[in-house]
């Protein structure tokens, strides 16, 4: 699988995948336009859509409307080392839902693959090349 990444202009990267433009910039205090979200905000909210997503196949399999259950994500951060050192995700559940699929649904989202991924990490290489003019 291969991703393109490209610099538009000022602090904006966007990147081509699978067929689609994800669009980053970074704020105004970051000397950037503030146009989109910041690369680190899209790593965010691949955590909350990919246990959401994990949510709605759980419903749908059980014939669950989903579309009044929400996620809240919390976030503790660590200034100092400019990183992440807690994600706490809260799953809203409306009145409706079966009491009896509470603790079966936290565990589906939990499941979640950025996760799992975030406990397993990839490793990295990085290169470079000259392209011949």
């Amino acid at each position: 699988m291969e991703m393109k990444v490209y610099f538009p202009g000022g602090k904006k990267v966007h990147s081509v995948y699978k067929g689609f433009t994800v669009e980053t910039d970074q704020t105004r205090q970051e000397g950037g336009e503030g146009s989109a979200p910041e690369p680190y905000d899209l790593f965010l909210s691949a955590i909350g859509t990919c246990a959401g997503v994990y949510v709605v196949y759980f419903c749908e399999e059980r014939g669950i409307d989903a579309s009044n259950i929400w996620l809240r994500l919390d976030f503790e951060r660590n200034e100092a080392k400019h990183l992440t050192e807690a994600v706490h995700i809260h799953i809203d559940l409306p009145p409706d839902f079966p009491p009896k699929y509470k603790k079966a649904v936290i565990k589906t989202a939990g499941l979640c693959t950025v996760k799992r991924n975030i406990l397993q990490p990839p490793s990295f290489t990085i290169s470079a090349d000259i392209r011949k003019a």
